[in-house]
């Protein structure tokens, strides 16, 4: 089969398509036709060897995909042969084929589209874990959302205005806010162009943020932790800006707020009952309509180092996807 291959840490323009065996399912896991994987930050990260994680060498980057069940391996019900799915295997998607635990796959309806399923697990999964699971973000409160216009930060906005809360989304350009907009935010800040506490404050009438959703890290970090209000959650989720803050950990003593941690693949592997349930209800709402995953380009296979570099370069808003049409 073809599969992009990561043969050294480093530059993204090293990677190269090429044949190479094509994966048996091991007992407990199922072999899925590619049929599109979604581009994530983490992928570009790991392929440069700064992610937490360093795969051993050579390696597939890609940890999401959405497919057709090709075969199983022992101990998996073979009727799941011929199934749709949406599977998260971590790497290796960026392959046309690809052996998963069979526990991280998830079987989805007829009406479910297969490039808008492979654009949910990581972006999606993450926000939604972080807003329920570990800030209990609750109808009526103010969600301000960092890096608006990425993955993550689409995502949020979808699933926070789904919550009840009133979204205010903060980005960089105004096609990233445009996209905000567009996805449910009540209020937008270019924090390229404007103050953003002095905005928080006043479109929070000085009451503060509820809940930080910050996958962006670096210089707007300790600004939005000082714009929370009483009792407020601060969301670590990623550090896209390159930077991993110094935070005064007095600011959160005067607040009486929480800085809390968002791993959703660690979640995924400590958990993986709760993390596919919470999959699960994603799923059932993309198959109802009521997510719309913005996937702003499709790459063929051959051009995945691109796709990489546009994401790693923060110039995509909401997802792209890479396809195994060669």
């Amino acid at each position: 089969m073809k599969a992009l291959l990561c043969k050294e840490y480093g530059s993204l323009d090293a990677l190269r398509v090429e044949e190479v065996p094509t994966p048996v399912p091991a007992p407990g896991e199922v072999l899925i036709d590619v049929a599109a994987a979604s581009v994530n930050f983490p992928d570009a990260l790991m392929v440069q060897g700064k992610y937490q994680v360093k795969p051993p060498l050579p390696f597939i980057p890609g940890a999401e995909i959405a497919g057709t069940v090709a075969a199983v391996g022992d101990g998996v019900d073979s009727s799941r042969i011929g199934k749709r799915v949406v599977a998260i295997p971590g790497r290796g998607a960026f392959a046309e084929q690809v052996a998963v635990r069979a526990e991280t796959v998830m079987v989805l309806d007829e009406r479910t589209d297969l490039a808008s399923a492979a654009a949910v697990p990581l972006t999606y999964g993450t926000a939604y874990h972080a807003l329920l699971d570990r800030a209990q973000l609750k109808a009526g409160e103010t969600l301000l959302v960092l890096g608006a216009g990425g993955g993550v930060g689409i995502a949020a906005i979808e699933l926070g205005k789904i919550m009840g809360a009133t979204v205010i989304a903060a980005a960089s350009t105004q096609e990233k806010l445009d996209a905000a907009r567009g996805r449910g935010a009540t209020h937008v800040i270019n924090y390229n162009t404007e103050d953003l506490r002095a905005r928080l404050k006043e479109i929070t009438g000085d009451k503060g943020v509820d809940v930080v959703c910050d996958p962006v890290g670096g210089a707007l970090a300790e600004p939005a932790l000082r714009a929370t209000g009483w009792r407020g959650r601060y969301l670590v989720i990623g550090f896209a800006a390159g930077e991993i803050p110094r935070i005064p950990l007095n600011l959160t003593l005067l607040k009486g707020s929480s800085i809390v941690g968002v791993f959703w693949g660690e979640f995924m592997r400590r958990e993986p009952r709760a993390a596919v349930g919470e999959l699960a209800h994603l799923m059932g709402w993309l198959s109802e309509g009521n997510l719309r995953p913005l996937i702003s380009a499709r790459y063929p296979l051959q051009h995945a180092g691109a796709a990489l570099t546009a994401v790693y370069e923060r110039k995509v808003v909401g997802k792209l996807l890479i396809t195994m049409e060669l």
